[in-house]
């Protein structure tokens, strides 16, 4: 779709009517942009107007400064800047969770490229200071390689004109919003150089309302800085001054509503697309409807193979042969005459910027946004788009603040020289002012015309030096920011949880502010999110380095083909759906390290969390290294750990075997003394087989002798 809408005819007049509401909105702001200059001014030191310094100079007085200003405001940048904002996109249909995920990084890498922080940091100085900051979200076609980028930056409040009739605190009724300031034709054509001609060609200006002020030691701040129309630059060519003006207005441009009854997708186009979208081809393929032609091509080959294939069968087997595919050739118009595709035609608010250098038109764009991407920041809001600032309403105390201190300086000056009332006659002047001085002088008296009488000085009441300290509280009070927020440690209590409470107290009135911040942080992501839709339609990795040094990679619109289906689908397409955006509450503002790292921990130990989202919270920048580490350990000890058991396991085996072995050495020689014990009792039987017939031997030896010797006796 194309970014620039086409435009039937130019107004003839848009450069005089551009110029003509620059001027009618400058004098209707006048006022409030010298009280702005001035608050500015103010709080950086000039606070004294030039009659107010002459006078005291006069008086012997210095125009002292105790500026209380400048450090409340930079306490507060330094709160509400303390990290980045932190983007939340949720999708109005479920289907874009996925999708609603890349944007916040989308708003994330924003944020990174164009050093928000940092311009985030000058809108709250000039929402302090001015009352009111501003910030634009863009296109920058130049980046990424001339493939463009969605960026922001601040704007100077004193070149932001808007609409007098505006009542929002966003100016989203304002009928115009012009951006306009006076630079030279080089920078112009920095800026814009495919216009270079027309700019070379463009009438000079030195007209600037740039507000002046009456404080000591300013002349204003005039821009250009001298009076020529020419001045040369430091490279030594001449160039001439001229007035840019982007002018925003709001208008009502037709869309048109698509929808198709096939799939049920719903898309909106632009006019001047409706057409070429009307002439894209389509197939119906035995009365089914594709719109993919590269997926009905697909079909119609499958049913041509098939076919092929049934008229072959069917010559073989002397069958009928099956019918030819119905093929029609369609488009999309006839498939809206169908009553397939249904096209509303639906009005929509959009934003139309146009540029105009000196007195030449350059362009003009349609930009998809409804509302505009000049987005402001009031701080105390009157129901005008002329808000009050902080400082406007501390200058009085400030003021006060420097007299007093200024009186007491002189009051100590004064006070360290002794004045003597001298009666006319008593003494001689000229010998009375030499001697003086002197240690353990005698100066003649004429007692009977009087004696010299020293005069005290007065000394200054105490509801003076009172006063003062009543003037700095209030000037802490009235901005919020008390002085252990200023980073006074005497201001702090004696405990640390006292601190932190006190601390957290205290915050209660920024976070007033900080709400309308928010808001107004929560309209600049909703800008852009719409351009970044128009701007990316090509595959696109994002990455963002965090503060602990870690890296978050986001890819869109990223081609995935089904090897199943055959269908190319996209992943995380950002040209589609739509989203809301809020800023979540307290992003920016600082938080106790040490106590969010408690409570981190308290959810590491009972489980909800892994190590980690713990690392995360730490200071810890090489957190990818500590995790490989860690891994690495854990991998380790779970080796170290099996290793263990292991040896455990082979020594219960071993322990095993020796038990086992042992018992068979037991059983052997167990059986070894069997063994011994069975041969010793064979051998003892034997033996004892051969005793006993020896000794039956013997018996009978003895038996016959005895046999024979009875024979002998009785014979």
């Amino acid at each position: 779709m194309a970014y620039v809408e086409k435009e039937s005819e130019i107004d003839k007049d848009v450069v005089q009517n551009t110029q003509d509401l620059w001027r009618t909105y400058s004098n209707k702001r006048e006022t409030w942009a010298n009280q702005a200059q001035e608050d500015a001014e103010f709080r950086l030191g000039k606070q004294w107007t030039d009659e107010q310094a002459r006078i005291l100079l006069e008086r012997g007085q210095a125009p002292l400064v105790v500026n209380r200003i400048h450090p409340a405001v930079e306490a507060a940048k330094a709160l509400l800047t303390s990290t980045r904002p932190s983007f939340r996109v949720s999708p109005r249909e479920d289907s874009d969770n996925k999708t609603a995920q890349a944007f916040n990084g989308l708003l994330e890498y924003m944020w990174y490229i164009s050093e928000g922080t940092q311009a985030l940091r000058n809108v709250i100085d000039d929402y302090y200071t001015m009352g009111m900051g501003a910030m634009c979200v863009y296109i920058d076609p130049l980046k990424d390689y001339g493939r463009g980028e969605v960026c922001v930056h601040d704007i100077d409040p004193l070149d932001v004109y808007i609409d007098p009739n505006s009542r929002d605190r966003l100016g989203d009724d304002a009928e115009n919003i012009i951006i306009s300031r006076l630079f030279t034709k080089e920078q112009a054509v920095s800026m814009y150089p495919m216009y270079e001609d027309a700019i070379r060609n463009a009438a000079g200006d030195m007209h600037t309302d740039r507000p002046s002020t009456n404080r000591a030691g300013n002349a204003g701040i005039i821009f250009p800085e001298d009076t020529e129309t020419k001045t040369q630059t430091s490279y030594g060519v001449d160039s001439e001054y001229v007035r840019g003006y982007e002018r925003y207005y709001k208008l009502w441009v037709k869309r048109f509503h698509i929808k198709s009854n096939l799939d049920g997708t719903e898309e909106v186009l632009l006019e001047e697309d409706v057409e070429d979208y009307l002439m894209q081809p389509a197939m119906r393929v035995n009365g089914q409807i594709f719109t993919d032609a590269e997926k009905a091509n697909g079909i119609i080959n499958q049913i041509n193979q098939q076919y092929e294939q049934g008229k072959m069968k069917a010559e073989m087997e002397d069958t009928d042969v099956p019918p030819l595919p119905e093929i029609e050739s369609l488009t999309y118009q006839d498939l809206v005459n169908e009553g397939v595709i249904e096209i509303v035609s639906v009005p929509v608010q959009r934003i139309k910027m146009c540029v105009v250098i000196g007195d030449t038109y350059l362009y003009s764009r349609i930009l998809p946004i409804e509302h505009y991407p000049i987005v402001l920041f009031q701080n105390i809001h009157n129901r005008t788009p002329y808000p009050i600032s902080d400082v406007r309403m501390v200058k009085d105390m400030q003021e006060y603040i420097n007299k007093t201190r200024s009186l007491i300086i002189a009051h100590a000056t004064t006070s360290t020289n002794t004045k003597i009332l001298i009666p006319s006659g008593s003494v001689d002047m000229q010998d009375f002012e030499q001697r003086w001085a002197q240690p353990g002088v005698a100066i003649e008296v004429d007692m009977d015309q009087g004696t010299p009488q020293p005069i005290q000085p007065t000394p200054l009441p105490n509801t003076l030096y009172q006063n003062e300290q009543v003037a700095k509280t209030d000037i802490d009070h009235q901005l919020g920011l008390y002085e252990l927020m200023q980073g006074n440690a005497q201001a702090a209590p004696q405990t640390y949880k006292a601190t932190i409470s006190l601390d957290e107290f205290g915050q209660r009135k920024i976070k007033s502010k900080l709400q309308d911040i928010e808001t107004s942080l929560a309209r600049v992501a909703k800008v852009a999110i719409p351009l970044m839709q128009q701007l990316f339609h090509s595959e696109k990795i994002v990455r963002i380095i965090q503060p602990n040094n870690s890296i978050n990679e986001y890819t869109i619109n990223k081609k995935m083909y089904d090897d199943k289906s055959g269908e190319i689908s996209v992943m995380n397409d950002v040209s589609r759906g739509a989203f809301d955006v809020v800023v979540v509450t307290g992003s920016t503002l600082p938080t106790n390290r040490y106590a969010q790292l408690e409570m981190y921990m308290d959810a590491y130990k009972n489980g909800v969390i892994d190590n980690v989202e713990v690392l995360k919270k730490t200071e810890v920048f090489d957190m990818e290294g500590v995790m490989e580490r860690k891994d690495l350990t854990a991998q380790l000890q779970s080796q170290l750990q099996q290793a263990q058991e292991e040896i455990k396991k082979l020594n219960g085996d071993m322990q095993t075997r020796e038990r086992e072995v042992y018992h068979a050495k037991q059983r052997a020689e167990i059986e070894k003394f069997k063994a011994d014990l069975d041969r010793q009792s064979s051998q003892t039987k034997m033996s004892g087989k051969l005793f006993e017939k020896r000794l039956d031997d013997v018996m009978g030896t003895v038996k016959s002798g005895i046999r024979e010797s009875n024979k002998q006796e009785k014979q």
